[in-house]
């Protein structure tokens, strides 16, 4: 079988590297990006919903929406009906440096899928969204406390 999660792992690893660099003039550092993009697509998301979204632990995506917060990317406000429940918003300068991001990664997405055709660029999406999904279950699964067998 080929190493099709090597060859994943390291595209994700490169462009996570690029991106770090890119973006750290902006003092966006260490994947921090990534919860902004989402914050912003998704105004007054959850900070579970986003470690979620994202396939991170509760810890880190506390971490990354810490360091947001106090760079001023973005801001965090009660929920109307549940005082407990804290919704995640851009602030101005979250939404300033958004357009920037998204840049960036439509950029990359055009560099990866060079000399595909419109049919194999969709057919590889759908594939890796499979892939996703049959990791997703086992993420789940771990994340809960179980083990896996292998």
């Amino acid at each position: 079988m080929k190493e099709i999660l090597r060859e994943i792992g390291m595209i994700a690893r490169a462009l996570d590297s690029i991106s770090n660099i890119e973006f750290k003039e902006y003092d966006l550092t260490k994947g921090q990006y990534l919860y902004l993009v989402r914050i912003c697509e998704n105004p007054g998301i959850i900070q579970e919903k986003l470690a979620e979204v994202i396939k991170v632990d509760r810890t880190t995506t506390a971490r990354a929406i810490k360091k947001l917060e106090m760079n001023g990317f973005i801001e965090k406000k009660e929920d109307q009906h549940n005082k407990k429940i804290k919704k995640l918003f851009p602030t101005y300068k979250g939404k300033h440096v958004y357009p920037l991001i998204k840049r960036e990664n439509d950029y990359s997405n055009r560099v990866a899928l060079a000399g595909f055709s419109e049919s194999e660029a969709e057919s590889l999406f759908h594939h890796l969204q499979r892939v996703r999904k049959n990791i997703e279950k086992d993420w789940e699964l771990v994340k809960k406390g179980n083990k896996r067998n292998y």
